[in-house]
């Protein structure tokens, strides 16, 4: 691992060290996959990469225009007996908002929340947005998290869980060292951050990276730009389509499913009849809350998953009101260790499920050492803090100003293509 400087994240939790370590991870992954191919690669996890990668979202810029990472009704309001963090950066999540809080019709819709937040109790607010599809979560202490169901049920599960299955073929040698990926094909059901963030380094790293995304649910295009690198993407409306889609999937050597636990098993996507039917697949999955507990088949985002389990109690000013962490590092971190798991596997050289949660990394951050952690070198940083580490990619979408992967690979920052959101068709290249 190296790194001159510590990332330019203040604040009473160690992100930096979840970060690096996450990072890290990856970097050993990558160089146990590139050794299994037969090549010898030096591989690096660098802190003003992790930075900047970390911030992807906010450092994006498409034609010169700065991305928005929040919409209007995101973010914390205070309900009658405490706090709540909203989420309403889809549009079917923000007309949830407005259904359950009866925003419809108000001149100044973000007034209007607060005002029916503040005369509800938090409880109360969250299982009427739930109600209604939408994504609320109570702002919780750190004890009190420890002491609800979902954490009690899922206090023992890993962030990232392994498990290897049967053998699969042999990869061939790699021809090209920074593509040790090279002839791997990938299935990505994913969206928002940390899956496509894992399945954007993978294909960075070679691999044939095909996404998937449904034509009723669009991926907001900021999304995808940021985590666009190495892949082809296709709309796809999987209903009617399971002859194709096990096509796919037969031919694919990993398959990510990031959409919440249960909701794909009806187009034959169940991850252990997944590998019932093709032993050779590596099956990764990721969720916010684990696979099980009362939870577990609910949605959620980072910034839900801060909220509930007392990180933005840890965060609070002097106020009192909620915080946030620096960057979404619960996201970033658990899609650079679903990446790590992938890559494990594929080095092993058998087929296997790969399992990583949001509320896991929420775990080892709140388990970790404290204290205030800042910049210790600004040679590096730029105004905000991010550092001089930025791609200009032409794409289909305009000029996309975007940042690498958090590793070097022999000196070298890595980088992919971006191609035009819904351009590609879902059918796999001709392996080489």
């Amino acid at each position: 691992m190296t790194g001159s400087r510590i990332p330019a994240w203040t604040g009473p939790l160690d992100v930096e060290g979840l970060g690096m370590d996450a990072a890290a991870d990856a970097a050993d992954a990558v160089r146990a996959l590139a050794g299994s191919r037969g090549a010898i690669v030096r591989v690096e996890a660098v802190s003003t990469l992790v930075e900047a990668s970390f911030a992807a979202s906010e450092q994006l810029q498409v034609d010169g225009r700065a991305a928005e990472p929040w919409a209007p009704l995101s973010g914390f309001a205070p309900a009658a007996d405490g706090w709540v963090r909203l989420h309403g950066n889809y549009p079917h999540h923000a007309a949830a908002l407005r259904a359950a809080l009866d925003l419809d019709g108000a001149a100044d819709e973000r007034a209007a929340l607060a005002e029916a937040c503040a005369a509800l109790p938090a409880e109360t607010v969250c299982a009427r947005v739930q109600e209604r599809g939408g994504i609320a979560a109570v702002v919780r202490a750190e004890v009190e998290w420890t002491r609800h169901a979902q954490a009690l049920a899922t206090r023992d599960d890993p962030w990232l869980a392994v498990e290897p299955g049967a053998p699969r073929p042999t990869l061939p040698p790699v021809r090209d060292v920074r593509r040790p990926l090279d002839g791997v094909r990938v299935l990505d059901l994913t969206r928002v951050v940390a899956g496509p963030m894992g399945t954007q380094l993978l294909g960075c790293l070679g691999a044939d990276v095909l996404r998937l995304d449904p034509p009723h649910l669009p991926e907001q295009l900021d999304a995808f730009l940021a985590a666009g690198m190495g892949k082809r993407s296709a709309v796809i409306d999987l209903r009617g389509r399971s002859r194709s889609l096990e096509s796919l999937v037969a031919g694919a050597d990993v398959v990510v499913l990031g959409y919440r636990p249960g909701s794909l098993d009806r187009h034959g996507l169940q991850p252990e009849m997944l590998r019932a039917r093709h032993p050779h697949l590596v099956v990764a999955t990721l969720s916010a809350w684990g696979e099980h507990g009362p939870w577990g088949a609910r949605e959620g985002f980072d910034s839900i998953v801060q909220a509930a389990t007392g990180i933005a109690a840890v965060y609070s000013g002097d106020d009192a009101r909620p915080g946030a962490l620096p960057v979404q590092a619960l996201d970033h971190a658990t899609g650079l260790r679903l990446a790590a798991g992938i890559l494990d596997l594929l080095a092993s050289g058998r087929g296997g499920r790969v399992k990583a949660n949001l509320v896991g990394a929420a775990r080892d951050l709140l388990a970790r050492p404290r204290g205030a952690s800042a910049a210790t070198d600004d040679s590096c940083a730029e105004e905000g803090g991010a550092p001089a580490q930025r791609l200009m990619i032409p794409t289909p979408h305009g000029r996309v100003q975007t940042v690498p992967p958090p590793l070097l690979l022999d000196g070298a920052a890595l980088d992919a293509p971006i191609g035009g959101y819904g351009a590609a068709e879902p059918r796999w290249l001709p392996r080489e």
